[in-house]
């Protein structure tokens, strides 16, 4: 008898290595695994993840490299809509499990997969964002979650490895990190803690040095989109690289955030994003220079519930095709450069210039202007403070 395929998100930790084997030995399936490079893997660690696969008894492995996805896919439309989780965290997630479970999804079509499975536990917003993509691109496709359905601990996990030979390092560390193109997520430890500070130590490298002068960098936008840092052209995966090398050596890009999971509970993670979080800031001071103020208004609204969407994994609601549209639309003119002064610490944007400024060379703020005259800026101002003029003396009337 012919056995089943199940396609599974591996990672080659704990989890995924117990899914692997729990798979074969309790279903009687064949294994496939799937690992995404959603750039927080080196060489070396995919080579690693790939023995691991095929040790367990796996009878494929596929190693799919989704950083050039992950960039052109989520990271423009996020940077075009300056979107901020809690106006601090750039999502650096959210668009890495969407991803995974899609490349997951589409393998399981190619080999006609009778099941599909991811080691996420039942605590978290991973296990919704993949059950989420695997609904919408696989329906009636068995969905595997032993972690979740089992509710084991890791020790259990660790445990019923062993049975079979399989051994995998405990972890030393309080602290899980996820690494990738978008940025690196700290959890566990004193994130749990609201309270708590977060420790220098909890992220993946110390601090480094700063130097003690500031450093000008200046990244060039076309459209929207990131495209050159010092006037060198970049494609965008090797730009986000850059950047997030020149800023952890003025140790930026760390923060915390606190908000509400999938599930409606409060989390609070680390974050470590320097790219991203420069991207943005000196992208939408470009904006600025460039767009109208309901332009700048409605992309920002929208921007901030697409953010929220992406983060909940609905990524394949036909709404965020819209939104995606609309921002794509009030970036025609987003093109420039933004200049960036970086300080140990802390960045700023100290200047954006681009051929579609709308400062208007006759007029300046707070100065003379050839724009109106006086008397035109007098009725103006009356006429604009007329509905609270007319509502103040209707009420002191009554």
């Amino acid at each position: 008898m012919k056995k089943p395929v199940i396609v599974l998100a591996f990672s080659g930790g704990l989890d995924t290595t117990f899914c692997a084997l729990w798979l074969q030995k309790e279903l009687n399936a064949d294994v496939l695994t799937v690992t995404v490079d959603a750039g927080g893997f080196s060489g070396e660690e995919l080579k690693a993840i790939e023995a691991r696969a095929l040790s367990l008894g796996a009878v494929e492995h596929r190693a799919v490299d989704g950083r050039a996805e992950i960039f052109s896919r989520f990271a423009v439309p996020l940077i075009q809509g300056n979107v901020l989780r809690g106006r601090a965290y750039p999502l650096s997630v959210s668009a890495e499990r969407v991803l995974q479970a899609e490349v997951v999804a589409r393998v399981a079509r190619e080999v006609g997969a009778e099941g599909v499975a991811h080691g996420s536990t039942g605590a978290g917003n991973d296990q919704v964002r993949f059950d989420a993509v695997f609904q919408v691109l696989l329906p009636g496709v068995k969905i595997h979650t032993p972690v979740r359905d089992l509710g084991w601990s890791r020790r259990q996990e660790t445990d019923y490895l062993a049975k079979f030979g399989v051994d995998v390092p405990a972890k030393t560390v309080s602290y899980s990190v996820n690494a990738g193109l978008w940025g690196t997520t700290v959890g566990g430890g004193a994130t749990h803690d609201p309270w708590a500070e977060i420790p220098d130590t909890a992220f993946p490298a110390a601090s480094q040095t700063a130097p003690d002068s500031g450093r000008d960098v200046v990244v060039g936008f076309e459209r929207g989109v990131p495209r050159s840092i010092d006037g060198r052209t970049l494609d965008g995966v090797a730009l986000v690289q850059a950047l997030h090398a020149l800023g952890r050596t003025y140790a930026l890009g760390r923060g915390v955030h606190l908000g509400d999971t999938i599930l409606g509970i409060k989390g609070r993670i680390a974050f470590e994003a320097p790219a991203p979080l420069m991207l943005i800031a000196a992208h939408q001071e470009l904006e600025k220079l460039v767009l109208t103020r309901w332009q700048v208004f409605w992309k920002n609204q929208l921007g901030e519930f697409y953010g929220q969407m992406l983060h909940e994994g609905l990524y394949f609601d036909p709404v965020m095709r819209d939104i995606e549209a609309l921002i794509a639309s009030s970036q025609s003119a987003v093109t420039g450069q933004a200049r960036l002064r970086l300080r140990p610490g802390r960045f700023d944007v100290t200047g954006v210039q681009s051929p579609f400024s709308m400062v208007a060379g006759a007029a300046t703020y707070g100065e003379t202007t050839r724009l109106w005259t006086g008397a035109e800026a007098a009725g103006f101002a009356k006429l604009h403070a007329l509905p609270m003029t007319l509502a103040a003396r209707a009420r002191s009337a009554a």
